[in-house]
Formats: C-alpha cells, sequence, structure tokens
C-alpha cells in the first residue's frame, strides 16, 4: 500500500491526556483516535494489527475445536434477570430502552445469550462438549475510563463459551483453553504470567487471569522466584502462624482525645505508637447486614477476601452516612467496643497485639490499651486482608515478590451460575435431564494491542513483533523527485509486494520526517532508497536492533529472509 494513501495521522507531541506509554504511541503514530472518553477509533494501522491479533487468536481457537459465531450486541434485560446480574452487574452495564419502552443492555459478556441460545437448541449429551467462540466490540461503562485501550468504555474482545456434561469434561476444555492462551500470547509477543483470579462480575469457583508484565499494569501480581507460584493480589492468600511472643500485661482501658488525626499514620505519631499497633475498623454491609472488619493499622481490607469469607457479591463498603447513623461518628474514629448490635470479624493477625488503639466511636477520640475479649468479643478470625510484598507465600517456596500487570486475559470454570438459574439442561446417557455444566473464556484484543505496544518500544516509537506487524516491510524512497529513486523504488514495491505486505513510502515529505514517522510507526524491516539507487544499492535496517546494511537489490530477496528466519 502507498503511503500517500493510508490515513496516517502522526502526531510530533505527546497529547496531555495521554498517561500511558501505549496510549501515547498509539496517538502519536496515528493508531487510533479519540472519539469521546474510553471510545476510540481504530485507523488504518491499529485495524491491520487487530485483524492479524484476531488471525491468530482464530487459529488456536479452531486447534482445540471451539467454533466462531457472531451474538448480538443487543441483549434483553430479561435474559440477565434470568441470571440474576441485571441488578447485581452494577453501573458499568449500559443499559437503554427501544421505542416500546422495553429494557435492553450493550453487552459487556455474553453468558446470558449463549445460555439461552445453547439451551434452545442442544438436546443429547451426545452433542457435548461445546465450545463457541466470538470476536466482537464489547461495552462496559467504565467510571473512569484511563490509558487509552487499556480501560476504555468501548473494547474489542475475543469471548469463548464452552458446555459439558461433567466436571472432568470441562477441566479438559479449561486446560486445552489455558494452553491455547499461552500459545496466542506467545505468537503475539507477549511476556505473559497466568496467575490466580477473582472472578468479578463473571462469577465462577475457579479462574486464572493472564498478565501481560508491564510498568503500568493496574493489576498487581504476587509471585514467587523459587516456584511457578502467581496470583492477583486480591487471591493472594495470607499466611498466619501464631506468634511466640510473650503476652504483656493488660492495661487499663483509657478514653484519649485525638483531635484533627484524619490518617492511621496521623494517630501513629500523635500517640507515639506504631502503625502495627492500631487496629482499623472498616464497616461492610454484606447480604444487607452491617459487619466490622478489624485489621491492624498497618494492612489493608481486601474486599475480595471478604466476599469470599461470606461466601456472597452482596457486599458493599458502608456510606460515611450509613455509618453515622449506626455509630454516631465518622471514618476514623470506629472501633469496636460498642453496646450497639453489629457482629465484629477481625483479621487473624489481630490475635498477636495486646494494648492497642481502636477507635471510640466518639469523633476525635480514641481507646487506648484495648484488649481482645475483655474489651470486645470477634465472631471469628480470617484472612482479611492483602498480602504484603516480603511475606511467606501460601504454597511455601519463599517471600512473596511483587509485579505489575495488565491483564489480557481470563480463563473461568462457571459450572452451573449460569445453566441453573436459566434452566439450561440436558438429557444424559440415562436419559435423564440434567443441568449443564459451563466454563468462560476472553481475551481483551484491543487491549492486547496496548500491552505489545507497552512491551516493545523504544524512545523513536513503536516496536512491533513480525506476527502482528501492519505490514512486514516499509519501503522509503528518500526523494521521489530524482527519477532513479523513484523507478527504483516502485519496482521494489511491484517485487516486494509478491511476498510481503509493503507500506510503501511515496510521499513528497523531507527525508526526517519519513525517518522520524518510521521509527514511530514501527515496521519490523525498513528498505530504503536513496543516492545509491543508480548503482541498484539500498538500505536495509531492522527495527527492533538498528542494525543496517547495504544490501545490492540482487540479493535483497535472501538478505530479508535470512532476517525472517
Amino acid at each position: 500500500m502507498k503511503q500517500s494513501k493510508v490515513f496516517i495521522p502522526t502526531l510530533r507531541e505527546v497529547p496531555a491526556e495521554a498517561e500511558a506509554l501505549s496510549h501515547q504511541l498509539l496517538l502519536k503514530a496515528g493508531l487510533i483516535q479519540q472519539n469521546a472518553a474510553g471510545v476510540y477509533s481504530y485507523l488504518p494501522l491499529a485495524t491491520r494489527v487487530i485483524q492479524k491479533i484476531s488471525e491468530i487468536i482464530r487459529e488456536e481457537m479452531e486447534r482445540i475445536e471451539a467454533v466462531e459465531v457472531i451474538m448480538p450486541v443487543l441483549q434483553h434485560a430479561e435474559l440477565w434477570k434470568e441470571s440474576g446480574r441485571w441488578e447485581a452487574y452494577g453501573p458499568e452495564l449500559m443499559r437503554l430502552k427501544d421505542r416500546h419502552q422495553r429494557e435492553f443492555a450493550l453487552g459487556p459478556t455474553h453468558e446470558e445469550v449463549v445460555t439461552a441460545l445453547i439451551r434452545n437448541e442442544l438436546r443429547s449429551y451426545k452433542q457435548l462438549p461445546l465450545t463457541l467462540f466470538q470476536i466482537q466490540t464489547k461495552f462496559r461503562d467504565e467510571k473512569r475510563p484511563r490509558f487509552g485501550l487499556l480501560r476504555g468504555r468501548e473494547f474489542i474482545m475475543k469471548d469463548a463459551y464452552s458446555f459439558h456434561i461433567d466436571e472432568d469434561s470441562l477441566m479438559k476444555t479449561y486446560n486445552d483453553m489455558y494452553n491455547a492462551y499461552y500459545r496466542i500470547f506467545n505468537r503475539v509477543g507477549l511476556n505473559v504470567r497466568a496467575v490466580m483470579a477473582d472472578s468479578g462480575a463473571i462469577g465462577g469457583n475457579h479462574t486464572h487471569e493472564f498478565h501481560a508484565l508491564s510498568a503500568i499494569g493496574e493489576d498487581t501480581i504476587v509471585y514467587s522466584d523459587n516456584s511457578d507460584y502467581a496470583a492477583n493480589i486480591e487471591k493472594a492468600e495470607v499466611i498466619y502462624t501464631p506468634s511466640e511472643r510473650t503476652r504483656e500485661t493488660e492495661n487499663s482501658l483509657e478514653k484519649v482525645e485525638t483531635p484533627n488525626v484524619k490518617t492511621v499514620q496521623d494517630l501513629a505519631e500523635f500517640l507515639n505508637v506504631s502503625p502495627s499497633q492500631i487496629v482499623k475498623t472498616m464497616i461492610f454491609k454484606v447480604q444487607g447486614e452491617y459487619v466490622m472488619i478489624l485489621v491492624r493499622g498497618d494492612h489493608e481490607v481486601n474486599e475480595v477476601k471478604v466476599k469470599s469469607v461470606f461466601e456472597t457479591d452482596d457486599v458493599v463498603m458502608a456510606t460515611d452516612e450509613d455509618i453515622q447513623n449506626l455509630l454516631g461518628a465518622k471514618p476514623g474514629s470506629l472501633g469496636p467496643i460498642t453496646d450497639k448490635d453489629i457482629k465484629v470479624y477481625a483479621d487473624a493477625f489481630i490475635q498477636d497485639i495486646d494494648n492497642f488503639v481502636v477507635g471510640a466511636n466518639e469523633d476525635d477520640y480514641h481507646y487506648i490499651n484495648a484488649n481482645l475479649e475483655r474489651d470486645f468479643s470477634v465472631e471469628c478470625f480470617h484472612d482479611f486482608r492483602f498480602i504484603l510484598e516480603g511475606e511467606p507465600l501460601s504454597d511455601g517456596s519463599g517471600e512473596a515478590k511483587f509485579a505489575e500487570g495488565i491483564e489480557v486475559g481470563q480463563v473461568f470454570v462457571l459450572g452451573q451460575k449460569y445453566a441453573e438459574p436459566m434452566k439450561a439442561t440436558i438429557l444424559n446417557d440415562q436419559g435423564r435431564e440434567q443441568t449443564l455444566t459451563m466454563g468462560c473464556y476472553g481475551i481483551g484484543v484491543s487491549r492486547t494491542l496496548s500491552a505489545i505496544i507497552e512491551q516493545n518500544h523504544d524512545d523513536q516509537g513503536i516496536i512491533w513483533p513480525k506476527s502482528v506487524a501492519p505490514y512486514d516491510i516499509h519501503l522509503i524512497t528518500i526523494n521521489p523527485k530524482k527519477d532513479d529513486q523513484r523507478e527504483l523504488g516502485d519496482e521494489l514495491y511491484q517485487t516486494l509486494q509478491k511476498e510481503y505486505d509493503v507500506l510503501y513510502d511515496d510521499r513528497k515529505e523531507r527525508a526526517g520526517v519519513k525517518f522520524n514517522d518510521a521509527d514511530l510507526i514501527g515496521i519490523p524491516v525498513r528498505v530504503v532508497v536513496g543516492k545509491n539507487a543508480g548503482d541498484g544499492i539500498i538500505e536495509v535496517k531492522r527495527r527492533d536492533t538498528g542494525e543496517s546494511n547495504d544490501v545490492h537489490i540482487n540479493e535483497l530477496a535472501d538478505y530479508i529472509q535470512q532476517l525472517n528466519d
């Protein structure tokens, strides 16, 4: 394709709103253009990359016998109400009504639609297992779209759904998909790690996320240097071993004034104690009932673990107004010593401290020398908090290490989460009706595009892996006004097109502009027709290493083949 005919609006300045490096390069290299917050047009270069990523996905899906379909983006609310997610999914679900006031959603995912499709068509266990997939635009009304394509309100996703008669069949497909994901990400040039994760709004009881390691990653990965252990920080278990310390003498409980103290650190400095000697009280509403969760001052409550302990997704942090009405104090002065009828749960590490500090449920007041049992009771102790770097890992392999990652894919064991409420059944080998078992598998295609750039770039621009580069070769004539350069450029363009995807920079621009754009766009091989065109000599440069050599046109085909081997 001649570059003069391709829409590639490159920029020289980094847009102020672009925080992530991938977002900056996507805009600078003319791959995307913003329409609204979190909504982008994919321009020609990005479209070609998306197509190549999608083709690799299709090849690997077909390799494990998944079948491609296209399901509707516009989804009837009744299906979501059947599954129980119409209200549970929350404000991220984009809802709308048609002219007849019927409710619909723009699909963020397709569990309900595909379950309804299958329950209406499958009759016998002999038709199983079955895996369907699609590559399609999805919608989520993100509260704060950011980082370009990494967190948008409209995005491209590959989602797949598998249907089974039993758990053994499901786990085989789950493992096949897990391995296929590693092949996909390896083929597109991404360094990823699969980690144990929380299933979130999708649901299910077993899931792995695939993270591309990156400094801009929105998720923290906990991993081991000594084993294959890896988990999203939300899922990383904290191991509690009772301390062998000598218990302190219990001092008298004392209420003290703590004016203008806003944070744990402020309180620690005011009382001259360690943050680990302070107990924070967090109020959650669990299935409509308020509960207190206690953690040490130097620890943070993990809401995913709260949901896990109580075995429900119906968990929300209490609002300031809720807390004021419940305890008569603002957050920051809350504590478990109260005559209110509210159950108290505590992180396991609370058991190791004596004479600690808690809020007095009165603004600007705290208790010092609080002690378990004497001053308040705890229903039970659990792992309620985030792990800290350096703490022991649950597999016994050593200390927790942290890394940042971009989630690019996730695989879920759904079980009967959707099939049961939506009455998706099949006749088993005994002729009896049986509820289907399901799996769900997603890849963020547009997020993968961004993640590839995050991992493959330099100070000049993008460095595309060969497998997904928008073009294989960037052919540049330095001065097309000169007959020998233009004629040789045209000749090479016709020849190279027979074997490769070629972007031919035939523009009447200065050489510096062409080279800057070439570095920015990042096509793997650059062929430059310049002052030695009359002698049949051209320059061939690799984008990844910067290695450059003069090559005679008679040797060009073999030279490029060597670069691609």
